[in-house]
Formats: C-alpha cells, sequence, structure tokens
C-alpha cells in the first residue's frame, strides 16, 4: 500500500468515527448530511425500512428520544482501502418508549458490528448485524434465558 492509499485509509478510519460520534453519541441529526453521500445505501436498516440518509436520521432520533445519553463507542476500527469496519458498544439509559417499551430508567447496552464503504470522503454504504434480540431482552420485549 502507498502513502496516499494509508492516508486515504486512515481518513476513512476518522470519518467512520466522526460520524458515529456525531451522529449518535452527540445527537447531531445534521451528520447524515455532513458524512452520507446523497446515494448512500444502508443494507440493513437497524429500524426503518428506508435505506437512505433519512432512515439513518430516523433510526438516531429514535434512539436519542429514548436514550436521551446515547453513547456509542468503537470496540474497534478496522480500515482497508474504501471499507471500514466498526465492532461498537452502545449504551443509554431508557427515559423514553422505545418499540413499545415504557421508559424505565434501566441502561441497556447494545453491540454490534457494521461495515462501511466510502467514496471522496462520505460513507456510501453500509452493512450492519446488531444485536437486537439482546436489546429486546434488555427491554423487557422478548423472554429468554438468563
Amino acid at each position: 500500500m502507498d502513502t496516499i492509499e494509508k492516508t486515504r485509509t486512515a481518513d476513512n478510519r476518522e470519518i467512520v468515527r466522526a460520524f458515529i460520534d456525531a451522529l449518535f453519541t452527540k445527537g447531531d441529526l445534521a451528520a447524515v448530511d455532513e458524512y452520507l453521500a446523497e446515494d448512500f445505501l444502508d443494507h440493513d436498516p437497524p429500524v426503518d425500512p428506508d435505506t437512505g440518509r433519512e432512515g439513518m436520521r430516523r433510526a438516531a432520533a429514535l434512539f436519542r428520544g429514548a436514550f436521551p445519553d446515547w453513547h456509542s463507542t468503537p470496540d474497534f476500527l478496522v480500515a482497508e482501502n474504501d471499507m471500514v469496519v466498526e465492532r461498537f458498544s452502545a449504551t443509554g439509559t431508557q427515559l423514553g418508549e422505545i418499540f413499545g417499551a415504557p421508559a424505565t430508567g434501566r441502561t441497556v447496552t447494545l453491540r454490534g458490528i457494521n461495515i462501511f464503504r466510502l467514496r471522496e470522503g462520505r460513507i456510501v454504504e453500509r452493512w450492519g448485524r446488531l444485536d437486537d434480540l439482546g436489546l429486546l431482552r434488555q427491554l423487557g420485549l422478548v423472554q429468554g434465558p438468563e
């Protein structure tokens, strides 16, 4: 990998880190416009069937509405050329309703993995796997083994 490719790879890693921090930890919905390309495609939308930028904005608003202190921490970021893989842990105190679960005041944790593809400094695609079942259990919406 030459110096330009190394620099671009490092830049892509920092763009993803900044995007996650701005949108999910700080709750800045304008981060969608700043970091996601106009033709952004979410292959695995977390809560909304909209696979574009507005679906991502609504997902962030939903989580921030229910968990005003939502904080997403990248456990690690791995970058290779135009791809960045993030494994994360996010936590928040449930002070609002989400997925039909009333506010409990409890802190929940959501873990997951995201893969982002970037083009010219903007995120153009996302693939993700979130621990949806673990979150639903913590919210009391699904019963399962402890």
